[in-house]
């Protein structure tokens, strides 16, 4: 008990040295918070004002920012930023402008409140490491943020995935241009339990989640199918029907080119007439071998309907 009045004493000393009292003033924040700040960023070149129709300018959630210390819970403490004549040299802490604020230092503010659930992967993963910010694809201010608007997502994430978004315009692939699937339907962008960000463990899983008329089990299995749907098909679109990667009979020879077999494609002098062989018309080598992702026929594993 002897011991608390120097340790009293000892607070008392650190909290009016002038190190600390600058700390604190930087520290400092406003007298009236969102009111001040409404002084100046209430005209609609700011874009704020539609933050008080989402959850985030809620003021009945004991959870958001408004309930706390408003418009600093997420910008800093900003009385600085307030009381400086030129509000430009002084900013708050965090201005959430490209380039100002390191997207780390970004972040930090948001995971205070969103680290846990669909969001607990994301230290670590792609987005993280390539130092993408919150605010590059979500729009905190806005009463519909884009990125959660499955027909305005994709947009979003084609800023950056430009070579996705030619795929996606190509004839055969998922309906995501039409607005009937979302990139988010497949990838969780906030986690990082696998190299591509899938919603499941792996790509197979995550396309059993649509479709489960795929996964079996067979009798006789089809490798790639068990080992990885992409060894086939381009998930995002594909020039070729059923998103396929190449053309058959060429995707299938990329693994069967076993001699003699009708599956070798063969040239004008090999067929004789010069005719196209009837083994390669119309589905190729799906005219025999139709059930490519398994099969329960007695022949075997042939993969034949």
């Amino acid at each position: 008990m002897k011991a608390l009045p120097n340790l009293i004493l000892i607070v008392v000393l650190l909290s009016i040295l002038p190190g600390s009292a600058l700390a604190e003033g930087e520290a400092e924040y406003t007298s009236k918070g969102a009111d001040n700040c409404l002084m100046c960023h209430r005209a609609a070149k700011w874009g704020v004002m539609p933050i008080f129709e989402t959850k985030h300018g809620s003021l009945t959630d004991p959870n958001a920012p408004f309930t706390n210390e408003q418009c600093e819970s997420c910008h800093g403490p900003s009385a600085a930023h307030m009381k400086a004549k030129n509000k430009a040299e002084v900013t708050p802490m965090r201005t959430f402008a490209k380039g100002v604020e390191t997207a780390d230092e970004q972040n930090e503010a948001c995971l205070t409140c969103h680290s846990g659930h669909s969001n607990i992967g994301w230290m670590g993963s792609a987005h993280e490491s390539a130092d993408v910010a919150c605010v590059s694809c979500h729009d905190v201010h806005s009463a519909n943020d884009p990125v959660l608007d499955p027909l305005g997502q994709q947009e979003v994430c084609f800023e950056c995935h430009q070579k996705l978004q030619s795929d996606v315009l190509k004839p055969h692939g998922h309906p995501l241009r039409f607005g009937q699937m979302s990139c988010s339907g497949c990838h969780n962008v906030h986690d990082g339990n696998n190299d591509f960000l899938l919603t499941e463990d792996n790509v197979n899983d995550t396309c059993y989640t649509c479709h489960a008329e795929k996964r079996g089990p067979y009798l006789w299995e089809h490798a790639p199918v068990t080992d990885d749907c992409t060894l086939c098909h381009n998930p995002h679109g594909s020039i070729h029907p059923a998103s396929l990667t190449r053309r058959p009979p060429l995707l299938c020879q990329q693994c069967h080119s076993a001699a003699g077999h009708p599956g070798v494609a063969y040239t004008g002098e090999e067929v004789g007439d010069g005719t196209a062989d009837r083994f390669l018309l119309s589905r190729s080598c799906m005219n025999c071998h139709s059930q490519v992702h398994g099969s329960n026929h007695p022949s075997g594993s042939s993969q034949i309907r």
